[in-house]
């Protein structure tokens, strides 16, 4: 078997992704994407190899003129020693000084609020994919699972005739 069967074997992780958000497209509507690296430790990228994280419930926040991301918890590293991460420690997310002051003016004036909806490998550097994100109330999160439902009902009739 050759090198590049074996990666493609191994879903080649470092090129692809590691983890979606999928409780943050339930819960609020998306409006506009950007992608953002992010400051990590070594062995936060090793336990990001293992998909060992868990975004539910973070969000980025401004301090000081910063991006951080809130909450995102990557496990420590099996075989890591004492020098270990800290599980939800915040991470600096490195963008434009131009991008920040725009996102961070639409986050004050409007309202919304900075969700990460994804993590992945690009070019071996761990990039995030942030949208500004309004919050979605209780009838539209109804009229979201009605919807799924009635695609679900209607893929499984086209299957059956």
């Amino acid at each position: 078997m050759s090198k590049k069967n074996k990666k493609e074997k191994n879903n080649n992780i470092s090129s692809g992704e590691i983890v979606k958000n999928k409780k943050a497209l339930f819960n609020y509507e998306l409006l506009e994407k950007y992608e953002a690296g992010i400051v990590l430790l070594g062995t936060e990228v090793k336990a990001l190899r293992e998909r060992a994280v868990n975004m539910s419930d973070s969000y980025a926040s401004f301090k000081k003129g910063e991006l951080f991301i809130v909450n995102m918890h990557i496990s420590p590293y099996n075989f890591g020693n004492r020098n270990n991460h800290e599980p939800l420690r915040e991470r600096k997310l490195l963008m434009k000084k131009r991008e920040i002051k725009r996102l961070l003016g639409k986050v004050k004036e409007q309202g919304l609020t900075l969700i990460p909806i994804s993590l992945y490998f690009s070019k071996g550097k761990v990039k995030v994919e942030l949208a500004l994100a309004k919050g979605k109330k209780l009838h539209d999160k109804r009229e979201t699972l009605k919807r799924k439902t009635l695609d679900r009902e209607m893929e499984r009739y086209i299957k059956k005739y």
